[in-house]
């Protein structure tokens, strides 16, 4: 089994897993692995070897302040109980 075929089957594969292992769907699955392997083969392999970018520094900003709580009103006295 070369490369090519076993990179198709692991795509295959993954389809298969990630559809929820259907039976009966083998001949589209492969299908589909192997455009995407075809695919995959036609990227130049600068790119498949580039670093990744670093990563920008974060940008800090300033959060607004809090949100004060409104002012609560003074409570009126309670009544007293009536006998």
């Amino acid at each position: 089994m070369n490369n090519d075929d076993k990179r198709i089957r692991e795509f295959a594969y993954q389809i298969w897993e990630s559809e929820g292992r259907p039976v009966g769907q083998e001949a589209r699955h492969w299908e589909m692995a192997h455009k995407l392997a075809q695919a995959e083969a036609q990227v130049p392999s600068a790119t498949k070897q580039r670093k990744a970018p670093a990563k920008p520094a974060p940008v800090v900003t300033a959060k607004p302040a809090a949100k004060q709580p409104a002012a609560k009103k003074p409570r009126a006295p309670r009544k007293p109980a009536t006998p």
